[in-house]
């Protein structure tokens, strides 16, 4: 996972793209992945980089600040992995079928590669720290510009208020985008997204 500082906004003391920033985000990484994020303190950060905790507080208000920049990376690696298989695709159908199935491969994929890390995911999801209320908004507002972009082209209904059928779709893939309930749905992955764009497709059919 590429480290990115600025993920997640206003979490941090120091400028973005420092150094110092950087180097704690690195350490907390790895010290988060080999002991956990619940048992490694601030303190542990700390001793691991060589700093004092009081020189790391200068750049991250608390430990959750920094949880908040690895789980921003986290979720931005399956936003681009979301906005990359869409690149170039126009149909609204066929943009709608790439959201469900490469959202709920990138989440399994990155949430599963590291149970540790998976830990933090876990936490930001149960408190819906900033980043992940960030996360779970644009995706939502992803799945509207989708259905708005059908009803344009006269491939999906136009009857239903346009939020609530943003919302209907967007609750469809909510276990999958809940690191809580992933783990619940993992099993069903190879075939669940397909099945439920299928099932979606038909709802938003328009009137014959």
């Amino acid at each position: 996972m590429s480290i990115s500082t600025s993920a997640a906004p206003d979490t941090g003391r120091g400028p973005a793209e420092h150094d110092v920033r950087t180097q704690i985000i690195e350490a907390a990484t790895a010290h988060f992945s080999h002991y956990g994020y619940d048992k490694t303190t601030v303190s542990d950060l700390a001793k691991a980089i060589g700093f004092s905790k009081a020189y790391i507080y200068k750049f991250f208000s608390s430990k959750q600040a920094i949880g908040e920049v690895i789980c921003a990376n986290c979720l931005g690696q399956i936003e681009r992995d979301v906005l990359d298989a869409l690149e170039g695709v126009q149909a609204p159908p066929e943009r709608l079928r790439l959201l469900f199935t490469v959202i709920v491969a990138s989440s399994l994929r990155l949430f599963f590669q590291d149970r540790r890390l998976y830990e933090i995911a876990v936490a930001a999801a149960t408190d819906d720290w900033p980043s992940v209320q960030a996360y779970k908004h644009r995706i939502h507002q992803l799945v509207e510009e989708i259905i708005q972009a059908g009803r344009a082209a006269g491939v999906f209904e136009s009857g239903t208020p346009l939020g609530n059928t943003s919302r209907a779709v967007y609750q469809v893939l909510v276990p999958y985008l809940n690191p809580v309930t992933l783990p619940h749905v993992s099993a069903l992955h190879a075939e669940a997204p397909e099945a439920l764009y299928q099932l979606v497709l038909r709802s938003l059919a328009p009137p014959a």
